[in-house]
């Protein structure tokens, strides 16, 4: 075994890093994941993906709610960490980042300084991006601020959305993991300053008043903003006093619609109207209903 390596993270594209730690034989010493919480409708008490992946490698894990507690600074400090691996995470404290002797490393899903913060695959997608990527970088005091270690590039597609896109930088993150550890373990990383000079887009936390559609934008803009929220946290937009979860439009040629009304035949489509030309709803949830494609919802909906 190499470098003692603690692992922190929660959710299921943190657990792709840490299955590929274990894979290469990596000495992961502990894993520090969120505590369990009530989850889903029924609020039945749940693990996160990174506990329930560690459990069945039989990996040591720490379920902190403070990051400051003495208790659990002294059970992270007698697991004697060389080196501490980040992955969507949740911002910690000095004293917990500056403990091992090579540092903490923080995995970002977008190519930094662009896009820092807690939602980076969304905003690219909705800001209309053709291009991504992964960083790793050293933790400083600031948020997504320290320096550079490695970073790939990723071409977005134009039918990309946030889950299709998050998958592809899950694996790659993954990768870029064990390359960014051989070279710290061989002293080969030279870390670089990020660049501040431009004004670099950033990511905040989306929260569900920000999902609602504007259909008074040109058809691009609502076009990536769907994508973007696409599986989660999901754009919405109101149909006959319903709230509609909208996962997948189609551009259209021509515009027959004013911004925000919308027509159908009851059998086959929906369309709204945007600034510019209309969009066809192919995928869609009515509150409260399962996914359905735009003809099962039809057949079910009475359109007034």
């Amino acid at each position: 075994m190499g470098m003692r390596i603690v692992f922190m993270g929660t959710p299921e594209f943190a657990v792709a890093s840490l299955k590929a730690l274990v894979a290469s034989n990596q000495d992961v010493v502990g894993v520090i994941t969120a505590p369990d919480r009530p989850q889903g409708r029924g609020k039945k008490v749940g693990v996160s993906a990174v506990k329930a992946f560690a459990l069945l490698n039989e990996l040591t894990v720490l379920q902190p709610d403070n990051l400051k507690d003495g208790s659990f600074i002294n059970e992270l400090l007698a697991l004697k960490a060389d080196l501490q691996i980040v992955v969507a995470f949740r911002m910690l404290p000095e004293i917990i980042w500056s403990m091992p002797k090579l540092g903490t490393f923080n995995l970002h899903a977008s190519l930094l300084p662009q896009y820092r913060g807690a939602a980076p695959i969304n905003w690219a997608l909705i800001n209309g991006e053709i291009e991504t990527g992964i960083t790793t970088f050293f933790l400083d005091k600031k948020i997504d601020t320290g320096k550079i270690i490695l970073q790939e590039k990723e071409v977005i597609q134009e039918d990309d959305d946030f889950g299709t896109l998050y998958g592809k930088l899950m694996v790659k993150g993954a990768a870029l993991i064990l390359k960014t550890i051989a070279l710290i373990e061989n002293g080969q990383a030279a870390p670089l300053s990020q660049n501040d000079e431009n004004q670099n887009p950033s990511a905040p936390k989306i929260f569900k008043k920000d999902c609602e559609i504007n259909w008074d934008q040109e058809a691009d803009r609502v076009y990536n903003f769907v994508r973007g929220m696409s599986p989660y946290p999901t754009a919405w937009c109101h149909l006959n006093h319903e709230i509609l979860k909208i996962f997948h439009v189609n551009k259209m040629t021509t515009r027959n619609l004013a911004s925000g009304k919308f027509e159908s035949d009851g059998k086959n489509y929906l369309h709204f109207g945007t600034q510019t030309t209309d969009l066809a709803i192919t995928s869609l949830q009515l509150q409260g209903k399962k996914r359905m494609t735009i003809e099962e919802f039809l057949r079910g909906y009475h359109m007034s």
